[in-house]
């Protein structure tokens, strides 16, 4: 029997032409079945080669699952070690993965029953570009079903425990990541953000997270969600491995088109150098509309006013440094999340759901093996996609049968307002400040008793401001800046595209004033 697929019966091109409301006849079917053959035989004929993969050039044991005794927050998926290269910026430094981020021969679900079983055979480009600069994988990180959640406990695994209260959530869908860190597990992790979910948990354990500009971090080999959203970037517990782990893994991969183009020729990658710069002459805008939000446009819960307080001393503390503080208002800020629903709403129905994770018409690395895992588990187990995920597909499918791509084509069109408003306020200022969220860690939801609106709001009601950086793919930056009732406030910095050492010297610069628990 040939290699490849199969040819298809009549009935099931039939079947397909009856689908899309085509009028064939029985001759024209068979015609049309003699052309499909050739494709067919076209399949056949790739299959005798192998394709160019991605390298994977350390050596590795595969690990194992962590006891409940091992991982008392939940927040590793797999544990592991693969040791780096002898030298470089990560030398004694060890690494936490998140486990949407493909790691060769180390089990991956990505949060989710639907790769359940898969072990990838490539190293994602960041994971490769971590051990060239000596650092030592230690494990994967638990993360949200489908990285489909901003709370914390949606992985398919169980919830991520906050290492504050472990009845409330770690922000997500970086979960693991986050919670490895403060419980002293790991020196430094990797996170995802579509929507916030490298800020956010940072924002509620109180860690930093750098959601970089836009194509600066490769994501090449990482479960992707929506291309024009997808980012990838480093969480620590200090500044310095913020600015570390940055400079290991920023920079031009040919594989990813997320890149072409963006990051410029002169660009200087030396994020180390940059942690003494200071904040002195910088101008900080203070984003009205960041603070005070009442909900009452999106549905979103109130603002607490003691996040609001905590986090306006915090920029306030700048001027001390020698910093210009001025608050600004800019509207758009908050038209930025609907532009962003509908993105990453329709955006991932249409690329990760039905795509298989991997979409189409992008010239890069397709993850073949990624690809295929994701279709089984959709064909096999549909019914154990998230919540979030199936609400995307259902409300994608029937927005494109009645009104076609309109809506993610006009969001896309869209995104400028926010970003010109964004890049004017930039004219006069250097960085942007607010809040990362507008309210401190809120409690696990459970699944089996709560409804589905009930176990999705809660998941996705914190990231109003985070959201806003992903639709203009400027950097942004979690800096953690206080406590209230014994959980972490976050200010979010957000600066200038490819500007991102200013951001990690302002971060530098807020973190020498002293410990930021007594803020």
């Amino acid at each position: 029997m040939p290699i490849g697929p199969e040819m298809p019966t009549q009935a099931k091109l039939q079947a397909i032409a009856d689908r899309y409301g085509l009028a064939l006849d029985a001759t024209m079917l068979a015609e049309y079945g003699t052309l499909v053959a050739g494709t067919i035989n076209a399949c056949r004929y790739v299959e005798q080669f192998v394709e160019q993969t991605l390298p994977v050039k350390y050596p590795r044991t595969v690990g194992q699952k962590p006891t409940v005794a091992e991982n008392p927050l939940n927040g590793w998926s797999w544990r592991c070690k693969i040791e780096g290269a002898d030298s470089g910026p990560l030398k004694g430094y060890t690494v936490g993965i998140k486990d949407a981020v493909c790691v060769a021969g180390i089990p991956m679900r990505n949060g989710s029953r639907i790769l359940e079983g898969y072990i990838p055979d490539v190293d994602a480009t960041l994971v490769t570009r971590i051990l060239d600069a000596g650092g030592v994988i230690t494990g994967k990180t638990n993360c949200e079903d489908l990285c489909f959640s901003g709370a914390g406990y949606t992985s398919s695994q169980g919830p991520v425990k906050n290492p504050h209260d472990h009845e409330r959530s770690t922000g997500a869908s970086s979960s693991g990541s986050a919670a490895v860190l403060v419980a002293g597990d790991v020196d430094l992790t990797i996170g995802g953000d579509q929507g916030g979910s490298i800020r956010l948990p940072a924002s509620w354990t109180g860690v930093y997270g750098l959601k970089p500009t836009y194509g600066l971090v490769p994501y090449t080999g990482c479960a992707m969600i929506e291309g024009t959203l997808d980012h990838a970037g480093p969480m620590a517990n200090t500044t310095d491995g913020i600015a570390r782990l940055l400079q290991a893994i920023a920079g031009t991969d040919p594989e990813d088109p997320r890149q072409r183009g963006l990051i410029p020729a002169n660009h200087d990658f030396d994020y180390l150098s940059r942690l003494g710069d200071g904040i002195k002459g910088k101008k900080i805008a203070i984003l009205r509309e960041g603070f005070g939000q009442d909900g009452k446009d999106s549905g979103f819960p109130a603002a607490d006013p003691r996040v609001d307080e905590k986090v306006k001393a915090a920029i306030r503390a700048f001027e001390k440094l020698g910093a210009e503080v001025e608050e600004i208002s800019m509207p758009e800020h908050l038209q930025g999340y609907f532009i962003w629903s509908l993105i990453i709403t329709l955006g991932s129905a249409e690329f990760m759901l039905k795509g298989s994770g991997l979409g189409s018409n992008w010239k890069g690395h397709y993850n073949t093996s990624l690809g295929e895992a994701f279709a089984r588990g959709m064909k096999a187990r549909p019914n154990d996609l998230p919540h979030a995920a199936i609400l995307s597909l259902l409300a994608s499918e029937y927005l494109q049968e009645e009104y076609g791509g309109r809506y993610y084509w006009k969001a896309q069109n869209l995104r400028h307002l926010v970003t010109d408003a964004y890049n004017k306020a930039f004219e006069r200022f250097d960085i942007i400040a607010m809040p990362t969220t507008p309210f401190t860690a809120t409690k696990h939801v459970d699944r089996a008793s709560s409804s589905i609106v009930d176990f999705v709001a809660p998941s996705l009601d914190m990231l109003r401001n985070t959201c806003v950086a992903n639709v203009t793919g400027h950097p942004s930056i979690s800096i953690p800046c206080g406590m209230i009732d014994g959980l972490p406030v976050g200010l979010m910095l957000t600066g200038r595209a490819f500007e991102d050492a200013t951001l990690i010297a302002a971060s530098a610069a807020y973190e020498s004033l002293g410990d930021w628990r007594k803020a």
